[in-house]
């Protein structure tokens, strides 16, 4: 389906809100619980919403119980960190997907629900730009992990 796409709430059998079923957000959250065993305290939100702009690069974002990274960072993206970007002309709620690899050039991400025109596994550019990492999107915020 579209991206504005929208089914009932899934929940965890402990009443955990993982999101929207098939949007971005309840992918992102089910991979997080599941795999890495992770609850965000603040379960509710759109993609753009997971980043906290107001926050230093490398600060803990309480809301999401996770270490974020501004784009550019000092910190290079890991796997399983979580992109996050911004909302746009065509978005409005933002994205966010999971980094699966990361390589001296790029990353690789998964997303669910990224468009008619996107696949759900990709490339995007990385560049490192002195002591920074740049994830080369206009529409990337950061990326979030546990630590």
């Amino acid at each position: 389906g579209s991206i504005s796409n929208v089914l009932e709430r899934n929940t965890t059998d402990d009443n955990y809100n993982l999101g929207l079923k098939y949007q971005c957000v309840e992918f992102v959250k089910r991979y997080y619980y599941e795999y890495l065993h992770h609850k965000m305290p603040d379960s509710y939100g759109n993609a753009k919403d997971f980043f906290d702009k107001s926050l230093p690069d490398a600060s803990y974002n309480y809301d999401r119980a996770l270490v974020q990274y501004a784009n550019p960072s000092l910190k290079e993206p890991a796997v399983d960190d979580i992109l996050v970007f911004d909302g746009h002309l065509g978005n409005k709620y933002g994205h966010i997907a999971i980094i699966t690899e990361v390589t001296g050039t790029d990353i690789e991400i998964i997303q669910q629900n990224p468009g008619p025109n996107e696949p759900s596994r990709k490339r995007i550019l990385l560049k490192k730009n002195g002591a920074r990492y740049l994830v080369e999107d206009k529409h990337v915020l950061g990326w979030m992990r546990i630590e």
